[in-house]
């Protein structure tokens, strides 16, 4: 089974289990996360396209660690001008791991009350 999930203007393809780089979320380490913007959904006997998303289907993850990549520079130059600038960057990211891939939402309880009420009638 596998997802294709949207998050931070990105796709990406998950499975159970998988470890992801993704955009920088405002979650901290090891607090669980559900992504509910599921594009398709592929449970090995039929694929479920969304338009946009599908409807009740969510995948958890657990959040590994928050952190930057590696720096890049970044060198402008206007040539004759004399003019030069050199900058760096390290873009911000948070590691998750796919726990679990849900189809759809979870059935409701029933309460006990009407339960109760059905039956002495």
């Amino acid at each position: 089974m596998y997802a294709i999930i949207e998050t931070g203007g990105k796709q990406y393809k998950v499975t159970d289990g998988d470890v992801l780089y993704i955009e920088k979320l405002d979650a901290a380490e090891e607090s669980v996360v559900l992504f509910d913007k599921v594009v398709a959904l592929n449970n090995d006997k039929e694929l479920k396209v969304g338009a946009p998303y599908v409807k009740n289907a969510s995948v958890e993850a657990t959040v590994l660690k928050n952190g930057k990549g590696k720096k890049i520079n970044v060198f402008t130059y206007r040539p004759k001008k004399g003019s030069k600038r050199a900058m760096g960057h390290r873009q911000p990211y948070t590691k998750v791991q796919i726990n679990k891939i849900n189809q759809r939402a979870p059935r409701k309880a029933k309460e006990p009350a009407a339960e109760t009420a059905e039956a002495a009638e």
